[in-house]
This record gives C-alpha cells, structure tokens and sequence, in this order.
C-alpha cells in the first residue's frame, strides 16, 4: 500500500477541520470540525502502523485511545453548548464574549419579552404603557 494516498487525504480532511475551526460561528459546527482533525489523526495512526509493519499495533491501539478522548469530548463540550444555548439564547460563538451572566438579570437576546425574558424584566410593550401613562 502507498503511504501517500491516505496521507493526503489525512492532509485535506484535517485542512477542512481547521477551516471549519476557524471560519464557523456555530459552536455545533466547531465541535464537528475538531471531530474530523481528530479523524484525520486517527487515519494517519493507522496507515503508518500498516505501512511500518508494527507487531505491537501502537498506531491502532493510539487509534482507539483518540476515539475514547474524542467521545468524551464531543460528550462534554454538547452538555456545555446546550447549556449556553439554554441561558443565553443563542449558541453563535461570537456572541459568547465569555461566561459572565448578563448585567442586571437582562438576557442576551432582545427578541425575548414578557415572561421569557426573565425576572426582573418587562416586555416591550409594556415599557410603552408605563411610559404613556
């Protein structure tokens, strides 16, 4: 077997994961993107264990212990999103300057009025009859 095709295809798939790292706003996305550098490690491990000739398998034996980190990555980091999506509204990264709770008990998202934004607030079309009378 050549060595370099599944290594160029280890080279385009960990390139499309950086891109995806890099260029997404979604933190969904961004986790799927770290999947598939991941994967294109794993496919690396195993090409060069096959091409080596290793009696020890270490290439697929690092391959498995990257799949077990990988799952309990992709595990923890969805708990995380789907948490800040839950407190915050929304899951863009760029929005998510960092974990501090919004000053005042104000959600992040202003589109949120009356009983879904949250304690302390009021919606907007209330704000205009206080403001009337």
């Amino acid at each position: 077997m050549h060595l370099a095709y599944p290594a160029v295809l280890s080279v385009l798939l960990f390139c499309i994961g950086v891109y995806g790292v890099l260029a997404r706003r979604n933190a969904i996305l961004v986790l799927m993107s770290v999947e598939l550098m991941l994967n294109a490690v794993n496919l690396n491990l195993v090409a060069f264990d096959v091409w080596l000739r290793d009696t020890l398998h270490s290439g697929q034996a690092l391959t498995l212990f990257t799949i077990a980190i990988a799952a309990a990555e992709i595990g923890i980091g969805l708990a995380i999103v789907l948490m800040v999506y839950r407190n915050r509204g929304t899951s863009d990264i760029d929005r998510l300057r960092d974990t501090a709770e919004p000053p005042d008990g104000q959600p992040d998202n202003p589109d949120l009025t009356g009983a879904e934004a949250g304690p302390g607030t009021t919606a907007p079309a209330t704000q205009k009859a206080e403001a009337t009378a």
